[in-house]
């Protein structure tokens, strides 16, 4: 029985797709190869490895054993790849990076042209999710968590923090007035999240030393979107400096409520799985952004 990464890759692909589709255009090629790959590896290991259902792809009891150890070889191959880099002197090979759309664009993406000098050889690949996810799932190497981690299986470092401010546009105030207290906020346009109570939940103290929960007026799942309709006169906003710091310097945003906000700042921290060995490639992105990002950001 002699199976080829290749086979490993597809068999690994589809079970954290669930289906060939997905499956192929993850890897970038027709469904019929990856169909014909899989079919060559069960016949080879002589085993289900996959239940096909009319919507997805089921792993068998046999199948998960296989998978795990197929991702065993997969890592050690991948160690192997990078210590024999790292002897040359050179990272090279695919890092994979996941955080927040606004922490993408406002941090991120302005800091990527100094790592890739640093590292011409390492191939980025930069993806967003609002939420939380599998890192193993997405097969994403490394993300960026704003807040408490809430994965006691992930290795983190801390890069940082980030103060939260309530946030309105000179427009906004100019036609609504200003909040002199946290009970005024009743009466104006609140931006906030979509089914999330912790980021509604604002620094503000009330008249009984919490802070406030806020209840939208107007939701998005989106940090920048929210960002956006602030920018637009829509209402006050509760952000974190990393994306505001520019509004405010430049007068876009103004900073609301100032001397009734709570001290709060939010955890910036990049995780990657602990059962995973630490790729050199993965450290070299640790390391550079815990160099070159502010203590607060």
């Amino acid at each position: 029985m002699r199976f080829t990464l290749e086979e490993l890759t597809v068999f690994l692909a589809v079970v954290d797709s669930g289906s060939l589709t997905a499956a192929a255009e993850h890897l970038g090629q027709p469904v019929s190869t990856t169909s014909r790959l899989l079919a060559r590896l069960e016949g080879k290991v002589q085993a289900t490895l996959l239940r096909r259902t009319t919507r997805r792809m089921d792993v068998t009891d046999e199948g998960h054993g296989f998978a795990r150890d197929a991702r065993n070889i997969l890592e050690a191959v991948k160690v192997a790849e990078e210590g024999l880099m790292q002897r040359r002197e050179r990272l090279a090979g695919p890092l994979r990076i996941d955080a927040a759309t606004p922490y993408m664009l406002h941090v991120l993406v302005p800091l990527m042209p100094g790592y890739r000098e640093r590292h011409p050889d390492v191939e980025l690949v930069l993806t967003s999710n609002e939420g939380f996810i599998d890192l193993l799932e997405r097969r994403v190497d490394l993300a960026i968590r704003i807040g408490a981690l809430k994965d006691s299986t992930l290795h983190s470092r801390l890069l940082g923090h980030s103060r939260l401010r309530l946030l309105a546009s000179p427009a906004y105030l100019s036609k609504h007035g200003c909040p002199h207290t946290p009970r005024d906020l009743a009466q104006h346009e609140r931006l906030g999240f979509v089914q999330n109570d912790i980021l509604n939940l604002w620094p503000v103290r009330q008249a009984d030393g919490k802070q406030m929960q806020i209840e939208p007026t107007l939701a998005s799942s989106s940090g920048e979107t929210l960002r956006q309709l602030a920018l637009q006169g829509m209402g006050i906003i509760c952000l974190a400096d990393f994306m505001t710091a520019a509004d405010r310097e430049e007068g876009r945003l103004v900073e609301v409520l100032a001397q009734a906000t709570l001290p709060v700042d939010r955890p910036v921290q990049a995780v990657y799985y602990r059962h995973s060995a630490v790729s050199a490639r993965i450290a070299s992105m640790v390391k550079y952004l815990a160099e070159v990002l502010p203590a607060r950001h």
